[in-house]
Formats: structure tokens, sequence, C-alpha cells
């Protein structure tokens, strides 16, 4: 989040009230005969011509304020300029040094109050954006957030995300490396995703909260079979879960994503985890975290590009979708490729920013090439 500071208001410029000799007033451009005029902005008044740009009422208060050599009633410039409060919809208060300072998202340029930062307001799962007085986000059973229009193409159990696992799997037998065995891929809660994290013996694990996992040892873990319904209060039940035992067959043993994130950030993390499953199934042994997870997040990134571009034509991914392409759509995607490209972390951000540098002179193939024989990228 940016901090973000600006003055509380403007100087405010005082009124003079002065006796009148012939003067011409500035705004009806009469002559102003005996009585009293105001003396303001290098230019003189009849005390009903001195008017508010914003109400058109006379300003009859001793102080006022500009804006564009426009004068303004202060209580009207607060309501034009000062910023408001995108979720709690207040003005934002000044601080103890009289500026203005909020938070502001990077990306969606949400504004608001410093105290949303740990006064307990929701804050979307997958979007990051805060939850708006207006707005009631939907609560997932284990706690977490989603705003509406994640919720909008959100996948919720293992069976609605069979039809985009297949998508990735087309989109890596496109990019010539086609994963021949028959993986399982399940939804599942975030406790049975930390517990299935917890019982990889090897496993290397970086991100501060777990959204997927290439699962390599077996394991029973609790899936989730029907997806819950919302009921008053914006929350979701009757959820089915049931345990899967998964028997190991080869390198990997299963994909576990996390469920009721929305269909692109779902699928970014099915092609992250299923690279690196290609990567375990293709010889690629003790790489560099940065490089594996470098490598593998761009060819999430990758895909979020192919969905992002594609947008509402006619393609096949679009055509399999039973999400509709919307702006709102479209803007998630470009939220989440941002995420990628500008993420801090030395493991996923910098790792990402090197392989796509690298893939982006050599190409793909040749990258991967250099990978599997130097540990490192070209």
């Amino acid at each position: 989040m940016q901090l973000r500071g600006r003055p509380s208001h403007d100087n405010s410029v005082p009124v003079q009230f002065v006796s009148s000799r012939r003067r011409v007033c500035e705004g009806c451009k009469k002559e102003i005969g005996f009585g009293r005029y105001l003396s303001c902005m290098d230019a003189l008044w009849h005390p009903n011509c001195f008017r508010c740009h914003a109400c058109n009422e006379p300003i009859t208060e001793l102080e006022f304020s500009m804006v564009s050599n426009c004068p303004y009633h202060k209580t009207c410039y607060k309501k034009l300029y000062h910023p408001k409060c995108d979720v709690c919809k207040d003005f934002i208060p000044a601080n103890r040094t009289g500026l203005i300072e909020y938070r502001a998202h990077p990306f969606w340029g949400q504004k608001y109050c410093p105290t949303h930062e740990y006064d307990s307001t929701p804050r979307c799962c997958s979007c990051e954006r805060v939850e708006s007085k207006d707005v009631q986000y939907i609560s997932l059973e284990d706690k977490r957030k989603l705003c509406l229009e994640c919720l909008h193409t959100s996948i919720m159990d293992t069976g609605e995300c069979q039809p985009l696992y297949h998508e990735i799997r087309d989109f890596f037998e496109g990019m010539q490396m086609k994963i021949k065995q028959e993986i399982p891929m399940l939804l599942v809660e975030r406790q049975a995703l930390n517990e299935a994290v917890e019982s990889e013996r090897d496993g290397q694990h970086h991100m501060p909260e777990t959204r997927g996992l290439c699962l390599s040892e077996e394991q029973t873990v609790n899936t989730i079979f029907k997806r819950p319904r919302i009921v008053a209060g914006n929350r979701f039940i009757d959820m089915r879960i049931g345990p899967t035992k998964l028997t190991r067959h080869c390198e990997v043993t299963a994909i576990l994503v996390l469920y009721g994130l929305p269909r692109l950030l779902t699928g970014s993390i099915l092609a992250h985890e299923l690279m690196h499953a290609w990567l375990r199934l293709n010889g690629f042994r003790n790489l560099l975290p940065e490089v594996e997870e470098g490598i593998c997040q761009v060819i999430a990134h990758m895909w979020l590009e192919s969905e992002v571009m594609a947008g509402s034509s006619n393609s096949s991914s679009s055509k399999k979708s039973k999400a509709p392409r919307t702006p709102a759509d479209k803007k998630l995607g470009e939220f989440f490729l941002h995420q990628i490209a500008n993420d801090s972390s030395p493991i996923y951000g910098s790792g990402f920013r090197a392989g796509h540098s690298s893939m982006m002179q050599y190409g793909l193939k040749r990258t991967l090439d250099h990978i599997k024989y130097t540990g490192r990228f070209p």
C-alpha cells in the first residue's frame, strides 16, 4: 500500500471590507457607488457579486478557498476537493501535521483511511480490495472474504474445476510440453492445504499463504465435492467434503488448489503447480527455489496473458470457459498479472523477473534447456 499526503486545505484568503470611492465591480462590471465593497483577488466586488464558483451563492465568510483562481466557500471546497475514504465514505481526516494521510492500493487506486489497515475491515482474499460500507463481502467457511466481482467466476468444488484443469493441460501441450501422466487435481479448504504442505517431506514453500501445491507424497486429503450455497448474511453453508486417498504412481501424486477463488486466479495457480509437475516428470532436480518458483511463475503469467488478451474473442479458451468475459474479468486478470510482475519477494518476484527476462531473450525452450543442464537461468 502507498502512503499519500496532501494539505488538509489550501491557504485561506481573507476577505477585506473597505469603504468605497469610484470603483468598478469585477463581477458585474458596474460602478461601485457609496457603501461597502470587497477587496480581494486583486479586484473590487459588490458583496453580492463575490460568489462561490461551486454553488453560486455570495461568499459572506471572512475566509474562502481558491482553486484555479476561482473562489469557493470553504465548505464547498471541502465537498469538491477534500478526498473521501472509499471504504467508510467519510472525509479522510488530517493527521497531526495538517496533512491528509491515506492508503492507496497500487493497482486499484482504492483510497482509504489508515485506520482501516488495522480495524478488522475485511479485505478480499483474491483481489485485495477492502470492503466498503455499502457492499458486503461473502464469508467463506474458512473465514476468508470474497468480493462480489471475484465471486462472479469463483470455482467452488473439484468437479467444477475439471474443465479449467484440462484447458491448462491443453495449454501445456500447445507449448510442446504435454504432460502424459494422469495427475489428479483436487479443490480443498485452506486447512487441508496447509496440512498437506506440512506432510510433504522435502517440499519448499515460500509463500505467506499457500494457494496451491504439487503433491509428491501419498496422503489422504479432504476434498470439496459439492459447492456451498449462499444464505442470509452472505455466508456459505452446506459444502460437502470427503476424504480422498492419493496413491503415488509417478513423481507427482496430485495437484491441490485452494477453493473459492475466481477462475483466472485458480487457472494461474493450476498453471504454476502443473509447471512444478512438468519439471519433476522431466528430470529437473535440485533447482534453486528462485529458479524453480520463478519459471513456474513465468508459465502462470503466460497463461494469464493469453486469457486477458483473448478477452471476449472467439478463442478456444473462451468457448470452453463457462465464465463470461466482461471488462471486470479482464481488469481482474490484469491485476493478477500485476501481482506476479511486481511481487517483491526474492523467490517468486525476483525469480519471475529473471525467468521472464531469459524467456524473452532466448525463448522458453532454450531457457528450460539451460535450467536443466546448469540449474540457473541463462
